[in-house]
């Protein structure tokens, strides 16, 4: 009988408990805004948890770092966020108040959408005189789905050097996603077609991504600057050059305040419409496809 070789046994077995981990261990994900919820869940799928740390109805330039919140990142493998200035008011706090290696600036956990992508609306030279702007870009980038995909096939590729074991679930899960969605945009730019040449008031520059892809024009906005309140004094102004520009509606995200949208609309008899902008904004949009879905329906019902 072979003796029992105990240190070879304990060798063997902790290499099996630490295989077996690895292969039940999920990806914790604290996604920044429900978008990025909704993607990393679309991509990684049974290998991710994942958890938002905004809503629909927040406005992510806005959030408090809560103690909840940084208990969240503190634990997290991967933080996935927009970037370009969005969240500066509350993620670098949130990150250094996480003391997470893992998820700080340079890591693989730190995941930004708009580093993936070009943005739109650079500008080169800013001051406070301008309003809430970002000089980097404007970071409502979800709202171009080609864009989208993109960051889908980038966060493909940092998941498998975060979690090289699960290497090929993320890359057939990428494909899966990136074809039901270039399918889906052949289905809407069809359907969009009636949207082309419209024209929106809106309120901040929330919509230039989906205006830009869908022909729509922004002749107004509610904000005098970027990230101000609508002013008695702007919106009498406003309503002047409706008289020129003749939009067809108006248009709010669900987190906006729609106080001097309702004042324009009651004396323009411009419909307001109110988009979820995100996932969870409205009972339709449920995930990524069924927010489109439901801005275009918004949008095509009331153009007619």
């Amino acid at each position: 009988m072979r003796s029992f070789n105990k240190p070879v046994f304990l060798a063997l077995f902790a290499l099996l408990f630490a295989t077996a981990s690895q292969a039940v261990a999920k990806v914790d994900v604290l996604a920044c805004e429900p978008e990025w919820a909704a993607l990393a869940e679309a991509i990684g799928q049974q290998q991710v948890s994942v958890v938002s740390a905004t809503t629909a109805y927040q406005d992510p330039h806005h959030i408090e770092a809560r103690p909840s919140l940084i208990a969240r990142a503190r634990n997290a493998d991967m933080v996935v966020c927009t970037g370009a200035e969005l969240e500066v008011g509350w993620l670098p706090l949130l990150l250094r108040q996480s003391g997470n290696g893992r998820i700080q600036q340079g890591k693989p956990g730190y995941f930004m959408a708009a580093g993936q992508v070009d943005l739109i609306e650079k500008l080169e030279q800013v001051d406070r005189s301008m309003g809430d702007i970002h000089a980097a870009g404007n970071p409502h980038l979800h709202l171009d789905p080609y864009r989208l995909l993109q960051v889908a096939g980038q966060l493909a590729r940092r998941l498998e050097k975060i979690d090289p074991y699960n290497a090929a679930a993320y890359q057939a899960n990428l494909e899966a996603f990136s074809e039901r969605w270039q399918s889906a945009i052949t289905a809407w730019e069809k359907k969009a077609q009636p949207l082309h040449g419209k024209k929106a008031v809106v309120q901040h520059r929330t919509w230039s991504y989906l205006f830009a892809w869908l022909g729509i024009e922004a002749v107004a906005d509610l904000e005098p600057k970027p990230g101000l309140p609508p002013t008695s004094g702007h919106l009498a102004s406003l309503l002047e050059n409706i008289q020129r520009d003749r939009p067809d509606f108006i248009i709010l995200a669900a987190y906006q305040n729609d106080r001097g949208a309702k004042w324009l609309s009651r004396r323009s008899q411009l419909a307001v419409i109110t988009l979820p902008y995100t996932v969870g904004g409205s009972e339709q949009a449920g995930d990524l496809f069924s927010l489109y879905d439901a801005m275009l329906n918004q949008l095509l019902e009331a153009s007619q």
